[in-house]
């Protein structure tokens, strides 16, 4: 099976002759999913594990499922605002920093709505005999039922500058040099595609390849990203004695992630004494579906104080990614050389993401509000894939060695300020699943809640923000790379009754 090039990713790895592409990003990508959540409790920085009773128990802690005396039923649009700003090129310590260049920053934005909640819950009294305590034993079996959209995927990015110190020929010549080296044809493959644009060449040596290119080329990128994730949940929660809180849940996920980035180079080919334009590209459809399950309790130990927990297994997903590159080139002054080379490649995998175990604390003042938080903990290194289609020991050994456990911690707050009127605040920050240039993911939240005879409606703003740096090829410690920082702001409404 042919070898599919992710030139154009995040701490991307030289792939040889005959190996398939490497999916761990896409694995890591898809297991770092949200909770779906009503505009109350992203609005604390979703920071609900100990709370209970609101519908985002549904698909998180559904022991606060026990918590509700009256069916109740909410919808929550959103609009997101992406915005990123690159910089580029900047090189590593291998080149010194009398080669650092000038740098050239971009900046990109994209707006777009979606419908990001839809959750129902059923209560369900249990009948007490007659002389029997109707505030001990099992009091209530409630049922939920929600939609939640965990993971946006929409975004543009893109960078620019001049590359003096480096060419994605020198990743061309590297790949030709490797086929060489293992005894493989250069034919069908990307470097095989370069030999024939003439941006490599071995005419002084046929054993290796060196670009036919000078230094100082421009080179750009374009991204464009959209789809995300989603999830149908389905839980119970229970109440015992209005002190112990259980719950269990199902989860059935799916996803779907399109990518498309151009990649091009303007330089100048010293063989043939041509500037010319050659551009990489890069097209990826990829759908899938899962399941999960999570089951937790909420403890009070007295009435102020809320102690929670919950497990969620991994998700089993099966995956089809679809994936298409093509390498043109074009010479200003010589009219047979340059062309237009592409192929495409399906393949099928499963995937299975972290574990997610998750505690938290919250404390009330009474009818005045109260101020909770939690803690997360996944380890990525566990997330694996298996395929029928293509060898995953690759992905799963770079998923070991690149990736590690985190600790996610979220603190928020609600105040009552009036009968009607609710004020809420909060923070998160995400660990980062990866070793290299790793940064922390922070949000920080707020939002107004009015309630009025069975009605109430929630709004919330939430900032999030986040700094990667990103390899359009990989020349080990002479990558050039760009600082990509991501600025989402995003707008939730959520619309409830009881009933």
């Amino acid at each position: 099976m042919k070898a599919k090039h992710l030139l154009l990713a995040m701490a991307t790895v030289a792939i040889s002759q005959h190996a398939f592409a490497q999916y761990s990003q896409d694995a890591i990508r898809f297991s770092g999913a949200d909770v779906g959540s009503t505009s109350r409790i992203k609005a604390i920085g979703n920071a609900n594990i100990a709370i209970g009773g609101d519908l985002t128990s549904i698909a998180n802690n559904p022991a606060g499922l026990g918590f509700f005396t009256r069916s109740e039923l909410s919808i929550t649009p959103e609009f997101n605002r992406n915005r990123t700003n690159s910089t580029y090129p900047r090189f590593g310590s291998a080149y010194g920093t009398s080669s650092t260049p000038a740098t050239t920053s971009t900046a990109d934005q994209r707006n777009a709505l979606n419908f990001n909640n839809a959750s129902v819950v059923f209560y369900g009294q249990l009948n007490k005999g007659r002389g029997e305590d109707k505030g001990k034993g099992w009091l209530s079996v409630n049922f939920g039922a929600s939609y939640a959209r965990t993971n946006n995927f929409y975004q543009n990015y893109s960078y620019r500058g001049v590359n003096p110190n480096s060419s994605i020929s020198d990743y061309y010549a590297f790949l030709g040099n490797k086929a060489i080296d293992d005894g493989y044809s250069l034919d069908g493959y990307l470097e095989g595609w370069a030999r024939d644009q003439r941006l490599i060449n071995n005419t002084a040596d046929p054993n290796t390849y060196v670009p036919s290119n000078t230094l100082g080329g421009t080179e750009s990128n374009v991204t464009t990203s959209t789809g995300g994730q989603s999830a149908y949940n389905f839980a119970f929660g229970a109440n015992y004695s209005n002190k112990l809180y259980l719950g269990l849940g199902l989860s059935f996920t799916n996803l779907r992630y399109n990518t498309t980035t151009d990649f091009t180079e303007d330089n100048y080919n010293t063989v043939l004494r041509s500037n010319y334009t050659s551009t990489y590209t890069r097209d990826q459809v990829t759908k899938g579906n899962g399941f999960n399950a999570r089951f937790g309790f909420i403890y009070k130990p007295v009435e102020t104080v809320r102690l929670g927990a919950s497990i969620t297994t991994p998700t089993w997903y099966t995956i089809d990614d679809n994936s298409y590159e093509g390498l043109t080139t074009r010479y200003a002054n010589v009219s047979n050389a340059g062309g237009r080379n592409s192929d495409t490649y399906p393949a099928r995998y499963t995937l299975r993401t972290p574990f997610k175990v998750a505690g938290g604390l919250a404390v009330f003042a009474g009818k005045y509000g109260f101020i909770t938080g939690d803690v997360e903990y996944m380890d990525y290194t566990s997330t694996h894939l298996t395929s029928d289609d293509y060898d995953a020991t690759t992905d799963n050994n770079e998923i070991k060695r690149n990736y590690q456990s985190v600790v996610n911690a979220r603190l928020g707050a609600e105040a009552r300020l009036t009968s009607a009127f609710f004020l809420r605040g909060g923070y998160g920050v995400y660990g980062s699943p990866s070793k290299i240039n790793a940064t922390n993911r922070q949000t920080v939240s707020g939002g107004l809640g009015y309630r009025f005879a069975n009605y109430y409606i929630d709004a919330t703003y939430t900032h999030v923000s986040n700094t990667s740096t990103l390899s359009p090829y990989d020349l080990a410690d002479y990558s050039p790379a760009a600082d990509i920082k991501n600025r989402n702001s995003n707008v939730f409404l959520t619309l409830g009754l009881r009933f």
